[in-house]
């Protein structure tokens, strides 16, 4: 297996609906888990709030459980949690001191400093678990973009992973 065919990335809304999070959890466990057994070790979150936040933490907690599982964050850029809250902040230096790799993808932010990182995501993996309620933003551009370049889904939702 090369490294791309051995990692999986995250994408999904910022917004969580209520009704949403408890499965999203739960299945994004099972699909890091079910990765895991086939040799996917190596997880991108791209540290932004809402899921990019639910899928590191699930990283981090299925890495209790198997030594071989690596959480890498692909930021956008330094500066990316500057103008968050308090609590955000902490959660994101607390996610950032866990993480066994950081990758960012420009010093400062601009304009497209979030879809370069969110390409730089799909073109370093062949999975990509989602989460999607609306056809529109940065996480529809980059479902098109892995459809595009033959990418594994996976929808977080229905828990059902495409491997």
């Amino acid at each position: 297996m090369n490294e791309k065919s051995k990692t999986c990335c995250f994408t999904g809304h910022r917004i969580i609906k209520t009704e949403h999070k408890e499965i999203i959890c739960q299945n994004l466990l099972k699909l890091i888990t079910t990765l895991a057994g086939t040799g996917v070790c190596n997880f991108i979150a791209g540290g932004a709030l809402g899921f990019d936040t639910l899928a590191a933490k699930a990283v981090i907690e299925a890495r209790e459980h198997n030594s071989d599982i690596i959480l890498t964050l692909a930021l956008p850029c330094k500066e990316q949690a500057k103008d968050w809250n308090l609590k955000n902040i902490k959660e994101y230096n607390n996610i950032l001191s866990l993480a066994d790799k950081v990758i960012y993808v420009s010093d400062n932010y601009y304009s497209g400093c979030m879809q370069k990182r969110n390409r730089y995501m799909i073109d370093n993996s062949d999975h990509c678990i989602f989460y999607m309620t609306s056809p529109r933003g940065g996480t529809a551009y980059t479902i098109k973009y892995a459809i595009s370049s033959e990418t594994n889904l996976h929808n977080v939702i229905t828990g059902i992973a495409n491997i």
